[in-house]
Formats: structure tokens, sequence, C-alpha cells
């Protein structure tokens, strides 16, 4: 029997991704759904079909393209980012760009380091930018209308070698790599992404350790229904990057960004995190917690449990404060609620009175008057109003 032959060829390869998708199928799934269908029927693949590329597969949220031209592949990518620039759409691409030999399998995908590259430099990507290898560039510069910034050499996960990297500065997507993506709205709640922790002990078998310890923060938080919480799958996707926290809480659409770091040594655990203001950038919160190494699930049920329970009022006197400082013809519902509790809390007749007319107009603006049942802070309105809830 003869050795099956493995197929092979050079390609242009174009894998693109849609900026913030987890964040906006956690808000709204079905219509995030429906709106990538669109973008695929009524930009990509006809942009692919104009310029010769042939669609080798769609993921949830991306697509990966081949080209026999390299200078196809560019042109396609360019169209594409400067439609979306022009366009008033919920979505913003990342495209990497890449030029090199792949196997061709039995039903037409492609494999290899060809491919694995355009991937990694497309999760590198500015939002609504093109990120290409040198050997793209090598064969399109001079061709296109398009200026080009050398981005240096880039050490892509999984590949040995660092790959030299240039970004792509060309009509409205060149105005849009200047500045971060749209972001999705900000939710009516607090909102918070808990970022993958580093793991500091140099012991790679450590990393289900720190990944653990997420998991366990972000589910005690996720049991705060006056909290929004990104989900694990969304925040693990800046697993091992250099995060900018500012584009993330951008990207997420989310206000407040926790992040730390896990260090294990001679029996113990320390566990730093902190709390930022993604807006800002401000500190709101810092602390390290160390503790004996004994039953590692305990261990992490107390840590979370410590963290929470620090970063929960944090987070509450942060909004407080914001609240109290906007005019009142710009307050949201919400925010009526977060004054009502702040003169609450004064623990004095005339502050209940106040507290008392804003739960009120918590409860106007909110349309509670229908016959849904309160919950959360609502509920803590209905509560005071109703005058169960004592000083």
């Amino acid at each position: 029997m003869t050795e099956q032959r493995v197929q092979r060829r050079l390609a242009a390869i174009l894998a693109a991704d849609v900026v913030g998708y987890s964040a906006l199928m956690q808000r709204a799934e079905e219509a995030t759904y429906a709106e990538f269908e669109r973008l695929k029927r009524e930009l990509i693949e006809p942009s692919l079909s104009r310029h010769d590329g042939r669609l080798i597969k769609t993921t949830g949220d991306g697509a990966l393209a081949e080209f026999a031209s390299p200078l196809a592949a560019v042109r396609c990518a360019t169209e594409m980012q400067d439609h979306l620039a022009e366009g008033s759409g919920p979505f913003k691409l990342r495209i990497g760009l890449n030029l090199g030999d792949v196997i061709v399998g039995q039903d037409g995908d492609l494999y290899g380091d060809g491919i694995n590259i355009a991937v990694r430099l497309e999760g590198i990507a500015d939002p609504g930018g093109i990120l290409m290898s040198e050997k793209v560039y090598s064969e399109v510069e001079g061709k296109l209308d398009v200026g080009f910034e050398d981005r240096g050499e880039q050490q892509l996960k999984n590949i040995a070698k660092p790959v030299r990297a240039y970004a792509v500065r060309a009509g409205a997507s060149s105005a849009l790599t200047e500045r971060l993506s749209a972001a999705p709205p900000l939710p009516a709640k607090p909102s918070i992404a808990v970022l993958p922790f580093e793991n500091m002990s140099g012991d790679p078998e450590q990393e289900y350790f720190a990944d653990g310890m997420v998991e366990e923060i972000t589910t005690a938080l996720s049991r705060f229904k006056w909290l929004f919480v990104i989900a694990r799958n969304s925040s693990f996707t800046y697993k091992g990057k250099a995060v900018n926290v500012k584009q993330v809480g951008h990207e997420l659409g989310v206000r407040y960004i926790l992040e730390g770091s896990v260090r294990k040594a001679a029996g113990k655990v320390r566990i730093a995190g902190q709390l930022i203001d993604a807006i800002t950038g401000a500190h709101i919160w810092a602390d390290r917690f160390e503790r004996d190494l004994t039953d590692i699930f305990a261990l992490q049920d107390d840590v979370a449990l410590a963290v929470v329970s620090a970063v929960q009022p944090k987070m509450l006197q942060t909004e407080i404060a914001t609240a109290a400082r906007r005019r009142p013809e710009n307050l949201t519902a919400y925010e009526f609620f977060l004054r009502s509790m702040q003169q609450y809390y004064l623990t004095t007749r005339e502050s209940l009175a106040e507290a008392i007319k804003l739960a009120h107009r918590a409860l106007e603006l909110a349309c509670l008057i229908r016959k849904r049942r309160p919950r959360g802070w609502r509920a803590w309105c209905k509560a005071l109003i109703r005058r169960r809830i004592r000083l």
C-alpha cells in the first residue's frame, strides 16, 4: 500500500475576528448572532468573491480565508475595514494576514504554521485594524495606496520564532486604528470583568490553581444581583497577554477590572489583587492575601470570599460617589437608587425622608408600576418606601 502524499501549497491567509463578540453575545445573544450572519452575507462573502478569495471556514465570531495573491488579501481586508469604519453597525473586526506554506486537508481545510501565524496576528491586531507578517508586507509594499507601521518582532503563542509584523493604515480604517473601537454600552448596573491571574510561581502546573481562583471569584461576584459580571470565557481570551486595562474595559463593555497574581512557595500561597476603574485607569483597591497551602479547595473559597468582601463595597462606594457628582436631570434610575442609599445610611430623619423621595424617583424611572416582581435594588427601594427598612 503506497503512502498518500501530503498536499501543500503557498497561500495568503486572512484571519478575521469580531472585537468583543463574547460580551455582545452575553447581552443580546439572538440579535448578535443574527447581526454576524448578516455581516458574513453582506460584507465578508461578497468581499472575498470580488478579490478571488476562498472562505475556508467560519467560527462563532470570525472567518478564515485563502487567497492566491497577498495583494488581493490586503485589498480585501482594507475594503472590509473601510466599510465597517464608515458604517454604524455594532461590529468591529481585527484582521491578521500571513503568507506561508500550508497543508491541504482532504476536506479542503488548511493546516500548518501558515494558518497559525495569521490567527495569532489577528489576536494582537488593533480593534478595527489589520496586522500582517513581514512576508506579506514584502510582497505588497509600494503596490497599494496605503501606509504601513512597523510593529517590530512579535513573539506569538506556540510559534517558535518571532514574527516581524506591520500594521496597515488605509483610508477610513487608519483613523479607526488610532482610537479604540466602539465599545458595547456600559450596563445600567456596575459591571466588572475578572481577568486571568498571573502565575508567578514559575511552575506551569500551578496554572490550574490560578485559573481556579479566578473562577471562584467570578462565581462569587455573580451572586450579587446588582452586579453585571462578564463570563469567565470572555475574560480568559486575555490570558497570557499584556493588556491595557482601559482597552479591555472598552472591548468588554465594563466599568471595573479585577486583576491579580498568584505566587506559591514553601507551603504557602500569596494572592495579590487590584480593582481598577477601566474608564479612568485609577486604582480603587489593592491588597494581598497569604495562606497556608493545605486544602486547595478550602483555600480558594477562603480567598475568593476575602477578595469579594473587599471589592464589592469598594465598587458600591465608587458608584455612589459618581452618582453624587452628576447633575440631577442626568441621573438614571439606578443612580437615584445609589443616592437614596447614601441618604439612608446617614441615619437621620431628614436623610430618611430624602432617601424615600429618591427611591420613589428611581422606581418611577424604572417603570415598576407594571406587574413585574421587583428584584435587587428595585426591591430595596420598594421595601424602603413601605418602611420595611428601619433606621
